[in-house]
């Protein structure tokens, strides 16, 4: 019965994302139509534009464009930082962040401020994509709708990842692809919330089959029919394209948060900074007008090989630059199509240098780049072929994003790059995420309630998510307090001068390496460990030299929250 109610829920949902969806295309037409394409004479050509049209559109008011960008910036930053602060940005990672954190709870005003915050950012000619702002929406769709039917926090987060892969299926026309990304972004290391999968495929079919009944059946992307790798020197110059496109992918993502923390400094406030981002996207397309917008056509010239490789080549920076001031400066708007945008180029270019077939090398590029600099491999193999049709081309891009992926993921070790994803809110796997550690955390405190002298009524969440990620110590009715913190150097426990320390409180629990250890799994308490210990609070006071307080492994997304908090100088509420 449980699970027929939530077949029901998720066909409601998937209709509910592909409407969503809809709505943001129309905002998007609509604002354009009426800033960049009235006033500056120019709209960013679509793929059905490029084949259609032999002429390239002209861009032959840069001054208006600029001004156009602009405006729409101060008017993007302006909405989003005065109502609703956590929407800035690509928006995919708020949506994440919700899933591990606050079980899936976005607040409602984020939903209709995200998309139309999108639509002036990209329709003034914003360098963004229309994955993010999509996946926020519909995933808001998907929290207001658990509150509606009182669901639990466990259903909450399930309708969370329908919503966002049903919105993102009626954009990409990508349902396979989609359902998995759903379930595959929110994790950097090849974890899935595999039990969703049944849910969020069903989400993203209902989805692609409205927006296939309302406006049509054919891929957002055209490739010649019948493409075929024949030879196998071409595998090995995509193995090579694969490696390319994971140092590629290293990059963008510190590129892009790097640049968000230099605009975080800048001491002015944030409703302002969009603006000044749109400023510098404005600038570089006085040279360079295909990075205005998200780019779609200019990506069907790279899959025709009508880009030359030096216009490639200086289109692949033009455009990093261009999407990052956008969107890391506040600018509402995604990720996915941009990077798509310079894997393509990437991919056109390689060919041409290397006498292949461009079509090939730019749609396995597009897949390359973002597969790795989104850490979600899978989802993207699937996603671009999709989107482009080219089922053919399956194997060989699979080849290329895993390699890409794994270069990705190596070099970012190494080099120990503080930014290793294009989604911040992502974490490693399941045992990093708050929201699953909730229910591991309840059941150690329940085995060992008659010492802690507590009821079970008495485990809140908000009092384990606050010992989780800050350290905060739960008062115990016995007059002993539970802490978690992190220990700043090794203790061997037949150094009985190091250990004598603690025989006044009791270690519970430990966290190391992503599991759970009791005790007595243990030979000796290594630095980096995280603790979980029991005891008066003055014993656990004596001790708090060890110890930095705040646990490492589960604060992150609490110390994006309050950056982002410091950044906008108010609270941002959950």
């Amino acid at each position: 019965m449980k699970k027929a109610k939530l077949i029901i829920d998720t066909v409601i949902i998937g209709l509910i994302g592909a409407a969503s969806a809809q709505i943001f295309v129309f905002l998007l037409k609509l604002i354009s139509d009426n800033s960049l394409k009235a006033l500056a004479k120019y709209t960013p050509p679509d793929v059905l534009y490029i084949l259609k049209n032999s002429a390239i559109p002209s861009y032959s008011h840069p001054w208006i464009a600029l001004f156009v960008l602009i405006t729409g910036g101060l008017i993007s930053g302006i909405l989003v930082y005065s109502t609703a602060p956590e929407a800035e940005g690509h928006g995919t990672d708020t949506a994440v962040r919700s899933f591990h954190r606050t079980g899936g709870y976005i607040r409602p005003i984020v939903t209709p401020i995200k998309i139309l915050a999108s639509a002036i950012t990209i329709g003034t000619g914003g360098s963004a994509g229309r994955e993010g702002p999509t996946a926020l929406f519909s995933s808001g769709v998907g929290s207001i709708y658990a509150t509606i039917k009182k669901a639990t926090s466990q259903e909450r987060r399930l309708f969370v990842l329908i919503g966002m892969a049903s919105g993102l299926s009626a954009i990409f026309r990508a349902p396979i692809g989609t359902s998995i990304f759903a379930i595959e972004v929110l994790y950097s290391d090849m974890e899935f919330e595999a039990e969703a999968l049944v849910y969020t495929l069903l989400g993203s079919l209902i989805a692609y089959m409205t927006t296939g009944f309302l406006m049509g059946w054919q891929p957002i992307f055209t490739v010649p029919q019948n493409l075929q790798i024949d030879t196998i020197n071409t595998y090995f110059y995509l193995a090579l394209l694969g490696l390319i496109s994971g140092i590629t992918g290293v990059i963008l993502p510190n590129v892009f948060y790097y640049v968000r923390d230099g605009f975080r400094l800048i001491k002015i406030p944030p409703h302002f900074k969009p603006a000044i981002g749109a400023a510098i996207v404005g600038l570089i397309a006085f040279k360079f007008p295909q990075v205005l917008g998200g780019g779609y056509g200019w990506i069907q010239e790279a899959i025709y090989g009508k880009i030359a490789v030096s216009i490639a080549l200086f289109l692949i920076v033009a455009k990093m630059l261009a999407f990052t001031f956008t969107v890391s400066s506040g600018g509402s708007g995604g990720v996915f199509a941009p990077t798509l945008f310079i894997g393509a180029m990437l991919g056109c270019a390689f060919a041409h240098l290397l006498h292949q077939n461009p079509s090939i090398f730019a749609v396995i590029g597009m897949a390359a780049v973002f597969g790795s600099a989104a850490r979600a491999p899978l989802a993207t193999t699937i996603m671009v072929t999709e989107m482009t049709g080219g089922y053919n081309l399956l194997a060989a891009a699979a080849l290329s994003v895993l390699l890409a992926y794994l270069v990705q993921v190596e070099i970012s070790r190494r080099v120990k790059a503080k930014y290793f994803s294009l989604y911040e809110a992502q974490v490693p796997d399941k045992n990093y995420s708050p929201v699953h550690q909730l229910s591991i955390l309840k059941n150690i405190i329940m085995c060992n309630l008659p010492s802690f002298s507590i009821s079970p009524k008495e485990i809140e969440d908000k009092k384990i998510l606050n010992l989780l990620e800050t350290g905060m110590p739960i008062r115990l009715p016995n007059d002993k307090v539970l802490f978690f913190g992190t220990l700043l150097k090794s203790l061997a426990p037949e150094r009985e001068n190091e250990f004598l320390k603690y025989k006044n409180v009791k270690i519970i629990y430990i966290f190391r390496d992503g599991k759970w250890l009791h005790p007595a799994e243990i030979d000796e308490l290594t630095k980096g460990d995280e603790i979980l210990i029991c005891g008066k609070p003055g014993d656990v006071l004596q001790i708090k030299d060890v110890f930095k307080k705040v646990p490492e492994s589960f604060s992150k997304l609490k110390k994006q929250q309050i950056n982002l908090q410091r950044h906008t100088k108010k609270k941002v509420p959950v």
